[in-house]
């Protein structure tokens, strides 16, 4: 990823918590893959490593995507919306794998005549990925 001055990081409009909300989407496919949060840190470890660093509201800490999973999302692309307060990460998924429960998309669930139905297969056992 480009090296620029960290002037770039003062456009972006964090919430009260000093967080943003992050859609990412695979670069290949265009399917989106999961929404998180980044606080500034994580923001600045993504652009420095060229992967994904989201912040996680429940553990409250840094979350490197794929720290226990190795399905680490490349980034490819930031980009911010045009009120400044929603950022669009464009990546490659490692392993085909974006979501805990072993899918390729955290958006697995479709509404359907007042139903949610999962219309995405499992593409690997989360216990299997996470050692359970």
């Amino acid at each position: 990823m480009m090296k620029t001055s960290s002037a770039w990081i003062d456009q972006v409009k964090w919430n009260h918590d000093g967080l943003v909300p992050v859609i990412t989407q695979d670069v290949i496919t265009g399917k989106i893959l999961t929404q998180a949060w980044m606080n500034r840190d994580a923001l600045l470890q993504t652009v420095k490593s060229g992967q994904a660093v989201y912040w996680s509201r429940s553990r409250l800490k840094l979350w490197h995507k794929g720290e226990e999973s190795g399905h680490v999302q490349e980034v490819s692309e930031v980009r911010m919306d045009c009120d400044n307060d929603s950022l669009l990460l464009l990546v490659r998924q490692v392993g085909d794998i974006a979501c805990h429960t072993g899918r390729f998309s955290c958006f697995y669930q479709k509404l359907n005549e007042g139903r949610w139905e999962q219309v995405e297969p499992v593409i690997k056992d989360p216990d299997l990925i996470y050692n359970k």
